[in-house]
């Protein structure tokens, strides 16, 4: 148990001022109340206040919250009575410790008809002052440390309450540590096999890759040193029961998933939040979709942070939060930091809004609701931040993300839905297309036939889904006519450097940018979702050759040891821009290869043996060779033309060997010098479109397994 002086040092750390009078009258009030309680681990019963006082102290709270902390359980479980408590130490902590001992009777996990009532007053009661909740978290969160010691039917009963309410509460006023460490206890209580299983996976994870966040730690370090960006970097593993919940959501298991580590990256200044932004995108790469900017649009509770998902070492995904100190405080209390302390006085974050017009705005919600499954209903949407829950007349739930209109409901029921949407009612009443739709709402889309999507559609929808679904139905309304306008681009474009836009020229842009077919290219541009020089590029590579800052084989590869050389590998010859790992060998240094090269199984039980490698970022002498299997029409000139037009992307043919000779075709292996995969993408692009080629593809042989390639 915490002693009184311990506590009181604990609190003047952050308030120099305190009353360490008051705090020692609680205490001592509140042992003198519980003498002779035990808990069920047969401690003394005020080892639990105290308890909970000290995790308040932690959230730097003031000394009436910590008061209320040392006597909360007094009014309930002793002698003690509201007046004697209001006498001592005043009305103000009388009406917390009451505000505590209210909430203590409610027994949430009861009936749903009961359970609605008392989240009723629960509501009420938080709405007249805060810091009780706060208290009764703590409260909880003490209980949940030391759940043991109870029969096994009451930790259950504990722990259902505590994933079903606490938590969810407690990530909704912004406490995220805390809901995050409810949960966890509360899912070691409910499924202690799920937990201990992705414990044991993690000790084994971490045995076979290292100290993953160590590593990834540092490489963060060092780019923002080189930025000369001044920052603190923190890494962690999340939590057991988070990554249970994202294997159930995603119906993957734990070895599919990658975003397991979490960063956080704290600034001095705003303005360095989006320099480091910068820093970690040209270092590595961004995941599409899992950006979000909460700085220039902050949560409704306060909370402001950059986040952002990379591809970090072997291709693990890695989530970065990026923030200033002030919004770091606000992300890790929520709503405590109205009562937090700095240098023995109330701190004033700007960042932190105040949760109390929340509750009261809530409160006089829910008063309106006499139904009660629609009062719960209502409560338990609330908890979500980051989602709307509406429905259909029929009553089906329908999930969209905050700020989603009716465009993005009638999208999301079905396409053909979206498509014919006329107009929308909310609640009975017609509403323009772009109201915002809250929690609870629901959304009935009037249709029409004849109707088709409309370009300010796009303006109004949020969902990806909506606006993809516009932009193919815009499109295809003026498909031909977008056709024929992009051919014309095209065949100019393409004439302007003495080349032909050939259907295979057009084919060939269409798998580089990942579209569907000649059409469909021609459709873009001339709709102009795409430009006439993406499209040439596509296919000719516009390669402008600079030497300067060129990077030396001795620089090439990053993670080698001191005076260890290295090899690329026969068999995969990696390139610059691949994702590599390094095999040593005694009196051979080490042989790079590819991280997908088949040869590489040969090593597995070796893991002594493998290095972490990168190539530098920086430009790369076109030294590397690769060999490209191409098979070619048998006719007069057209070797000739292949090896003019590899010369025309600035690569050298260093050897040529033909494998397989037919009357029609020839298949041949040409080993030529490049700078890097931009490069080969380049060269094998080129090739393809040229209507002599009828193959090209990347020539890989595991039998070559070993170094030896030229540099």
């Amino acid at each position: 148990m915490i002693a009184v002086e311990d506590l009181i040092e604990l609190v003047r750390t952050y308030n120099p001022r305190t009353d360490e009078k008051l705090i020692t009258a609680a205490y001592d009030f509140g042992r003198e109340m519980h003498e002779g309680q035990c808990r069920h681990s047969g401690e003394p019963y005020f080892s639990h206040p105290a308890a909970v006082a000290a995790i308040l102290a932690e959230q730097r709270l003031d000394d009436a919250t910590i008061v209320t902390a040392l006597l909360h359980d007094t009014v309930e479980d002793t002698r003690a009575s509201y007046a004697m408590v209001a006498e001592r130490f005043g009305p103000e902590i009388a009406d917390l410790v009451d505000g505590v001992t209210k909430l203590t009777k409610l027994q949430l996990s009861s009936t749903e008809t009961q359970q609605a009532e008392n989240f009723r007053k629960l509501f009420i009661a938080m709405s007249k002052d805060l810091r009780v909740i706060l208290v009764k978290l703590a409260d909880r969160l003490h209980n949940m440390r030391t759940i043991k010691a109870m029969r096994p039917e009451k930790q259950l009963k504990k722990a259902r309450e505590t994933m079903d309410i606490f938590a969810p509460l407690a990530g909704r006023m912004g406490m995220q540590w805390m809901r995050e460490e409810l949960e966890d206890l509360a899912f070691r209580v409910i499924n202690p096999e799920a937990r201990a299983s992705i414990i044991r996976r993690f000790i084994t994870l971490q045995k076979e890759a290292g100290d993953v966040i160590e590593r990834i730690t540092g490489d963060m370090r060092l780019e923002l040193d080189r930025a000369g960006i001044e920052a603190d970097v923190l890494g962690r593993a999340k939590k057991p029961y988070s990554i249970w919940r994202k294997m159930q959501e995603k119906e993957m298991g734990f070895s599919r998933l990658s975003d397991i580590y979490g960063f956080r990256v704290i600034t001095r200044s705003e303005e360095d939040c989006y320099r480091v932004l910068g820093a970690i995108h040209r270092r590595w790469r961004a995941v599409p979709g899992r950006f979000k900017d909460y700085i220039s649009q902050p949560k409704s509770n306060g909370y402001r942070s950059i986040h952002t998902t990379v591809s970090g070492r072997d291709g693990k995904r890695v989530e970065v939060q990026i923030r200033t100190q002030a919004m770091h405080d606000v992300a890790e209390t929520g709503v405590a930091a109205h009562w937090s302390y700095r240098d023995g006085v109330p701190s004033e974050n700007p960042f932190a809004v105040d949760p109390a017009r929340w509750i009261a705005t809530l409160t006089e919600q829910f008063d309106k609701e006499e139904d009660h499954e629609d009062f719960l209903e209502a409560v338990k949407l609330e908890m979500y931040t980051d989602k709307v829950f509406c429905f259909t007349p029929k009553g089906d739930v329908v999930k969209l993300p905050r700020g989603a209109t009716p465009i993005d409901f009638a999208y999301a029921i079905h396409t053909r839905i979206g498509h014919a949407c006329v107009g929308a009612k909310i609640d009975g009443m017609r509403v323009p297309l772009w109201t915002r739709i809250k929690n609870g709402q629901s959304v009935e889309v009037i249709t029409a036939d004849g109707q088709t999507p409309q370009a300010t559609w796009l303006d109004i929808a949020t969902t990806g889904k909506a606006r993809a679904a516009i932009r193919r139905a815009l499109r295809e309304l003026d498909r031909d006519r977008y056709i024929k306008l992009g051919r014309e681009l095209a065949r100019s474009a393409f004439e302007h450097v003495r080349k032909r836009a050939t259907e295979k020229a057009l084919t060939t842009a269409a798998k580089t940018l990942r579209l569907t077919d000649a059409n469909e290219v021609l459709a873009r541009l001339g709709s102009a979702e795409l430009t006439a020089r993406q499209v040439l590029n596509a296919v000719y590579p516009d390669i402008v050759p600079d030497d300067s800052n060129v990077v030396g084989r001795d620089r090439a590869v990053i993670g080698l040891g001191r005076n260890q050389s290295f090899e690329r590998a026969r068999c995969c010859q990696p390139l610059p821009g691949e994702r590599i790992v390094g095999i040593t060998f005694r009196g051979k240094g080490v042989v790079v290869h590819a991280i997908d090269c088949a040869s590489l199984s040969q090593y597995e039980d070796q893991p002594a043996r493998w290095l972490d490698l990168q190539w530098h970022a920086g430009k790369h002498p076109a030294a590397y060779d690769v060999t490209l299997d191409v098979t070619i029409g048998n006719d007069a000139g057209v070797l000739g033309r292949i090896c003019t037009l590899i010369g025309e992307q600035k690569a050298n043919i260093s050897d040529l060997t033909f494998v397989d000779r037919k009357p029609d075709f020839y298949r041949l292996l040409i080993d030529v010098e490049l700078r890097d995969a931009e490069h080969l993408h380049g060269i094998i692009s080129a090739l393809d479109a040229e209507s002599d080629v009828a193959s090209v593809e990347r020539y890989r042989d595991p039998a070559r397994a070993g170094g030896g390639m030229k540099h």
